[in-house]
């Protein structure tokens, strides 16, 4: 009888598994998903900004006496030499004005001469007791005037020679007249500024970039990163350069604050040409042989009922992107995906628990066993949610880290992961969390947890211990009566946050 009822019992289970598992198919047939596929490749953040092509020096030539312009010995594009004469200012006014200086000059000697005669002819007298104090202090006062005047005359003929020679226009640099802005016959006056005759650039083989960057990116961008850049005149060419200076005055343009970015260009072959428009690419960030999945896989967020609820998947499978209630049950109120929904309630697998163990042991081993449970908690809290960078660390590691993670290590990060990926592992302060949906033989849909890095803005670097290249990931379901079988997801809760890109590759 007892048998018999087992029986009986067993063939209701099997009933009831059969029933779920049709209703679950059937419902998920009521979906179409769109899928993407992990990829393993390089990728690429750029800072993407607009810009103008300069001369690295470039002189403007001036006159600083008025006149009318009678000569020009160089036009555009002329390569001159610095001394070269390029201009001359007609000078008729100025060479009468040097003869002026020069009949003052002789009349004050004359007038000097003779007050330095009736001096000694005073002092001649004076000394005999033949003139008065008065008489020979009037003589003396007489001469210091004129002497005064002589030099006045004299400084006064140096000032008309230099206003004549000025009346030569003579080239500053070597170099390319790219602008000249007057004609013969112009009049040019010179009262208040220079007028500009000239533009002169001094090698047009060195140029430079000059760009403003959004206050928002110029954080990431330092001198000597690398830039490429295209004109409209070469469409096809792809020209770079290096970042040589960033300038501290702020660009305030419709209030929003711009920097500018300055890049040294060869421009050897001549090609580009002042004024020049260049749309450039700032390289700010790179990682070679990475796995990178498309954005959208992170973004999307599917519907609560083809999401599955059986906790088979991702928390087991993965360490990456998810702290598990084995580690610390409290940790899920920092933040919105770490509260997904009931697989925060699976039990990891023995494999899982052991992987837990040999981080414990070692995080005890290299603090010398002195940790407390709840500080090996919160050291592993540390491994599993990221705190360990991924590319560039801009500080050292505590030293007790830096013994559990060394290579001198038993238990380095990179153990953690697949062996495709371990060679492309490069420590990064920029990683985030995320989370990527795939299709289970049932038919629903499973979460799996990845730790994010760069983001070009059209993919984002993962890494993983469930996933590797060629997986199939879900990047949208559609119901059949045409709905959108996924919710919204915010950018700042439903994928960790990454280096921001400016650019795609």
């Amino acid at each position: 009888m007892k048998k018999s009822f087992y029986i009986y019992g067993s063939v209701v289970v099997v009933v009831i598994i059969g029933v779920i598992l049709l209703f679950a198919r059937s419902k998920n047939n009521n979906y179409d998903f769109r899928f993407d596929k992990v990829t393993q490749g390089d990728l690429t953040v750029y800072v993407t900004a607009t810009g103008t092509i300069n001369a690295v020096i470039s002189v403007d030539v001036g006159t600083q006496v008025s006149g009318i312009v009678a000569k020009l010995y160089a036009d555009f594009n002329s390569i001159v030499r610095k001394g070269q004469i390029i201009a001359q200012i007609d000078s008729t006014f100025l060479v009468q004005s040097v003869k002026d200086a020069e009949a003052n000059l002789d009349k004050a000697k004359a007038q000097y001469s003779e007050s330095k005669r009736n001096l000694d002819r005073e002092k001649t007298l004076f000394d005999r007791g033949l003139d008065s104090q008065i008489n020979y202090d009037a003589a003396v006062t007489t001469n210091e005037s004129n002497s005064a005047n002589l030099k006045s005359a004299e400084a006064a003929l140096d000032r008309a020679k230099i206003n004549l020679a000025y009346a030569t226009i003579y080239a500053p640099i070597d170099g390319v007249v790219i602008n000249r802005a007057v004609n013969i016959g112009q009049t040019v006056a010179a009262s208040f500024s220079s007028p500009t005759l000239f533009t002169i650039a001094n090698d047009l083989k060195k140029m430079q970039v000059q760009t403003t960057v959004d206050e928002s990116d110029v954080g990431r961008i330092s001198i000597g990163q690398e830039a490429t850049f295209t004109v409209d005149a070469y469409p096809d060419e792809t020209f770079s350069g290096i970042v040589s200076q960033i300038r501290l005055a702020p660009q305030s343009i419709q209030n929003v604050v711009n920097y500018i970015v300055i890049i040294d260009v060869h421009n050897d072959q001549l090609k580009l040409m002042p004024g020049m428009t260049a749309n450039v690419k700032i390289l700010v960030a790179n990682a070679s042989n990475v796995l990178k999945v498309s954005n959208m896989a992170l973004r999307f967020q599917p519907a609560s009922d083809i999401i599955d609820t059986t906790g088979t998947g991702s928390m087991r499978n993965s360490f990456s992107g998810k702290r598990d209630t084995a580690v610390d049950s409290s940790s899920r109120q920092n933040g919105p995906q770490e509260a997904a929904g009931p697989q925060d309630h699976v039990q990891p697998s023995p494999a899982d628990r052991e992987r837990f163990r040999a981080v414990r042991d070692s995080i005890q081993s290299a603090h010398g066993g002195k940790l407390s449970p709840e500080e090996v908690r919160g050291e592993m809290q540390k491994f599993f949610a990221g705190k360990l960078s991924r590319r560039t660390t801009p500080a050292a590691p505590p030293p007790a880290t830096s013994k559990m993670f060394g290579t001198a290590g038993k238990f380095g990060i990179t153990s953690m992961y697949p062996e495709y990926q371990k060679s492309s592992y490069v420590p990064s302060h920029q990683s985030g969390r995320g989370r990527v949906w795939m299709l289970k033989s049932n038919g629903l849909l499973e979460s799996v947890f990845v730790r994010t890095g760069l983001n070009d803005g059209r993919f984002t670097e993962i890494n993983s211990m469930k996933l590797k290249p060629g997986d199939q990931i879900v990047i949208g379901a559609t119901s059949n009566n045409g709905a959108a079988a996924e919710q919204a997801r915010s950018p700042l809760t439903g994928q960790g946050q990454g280096q921001r890109g400016g650019g795609f590759r």
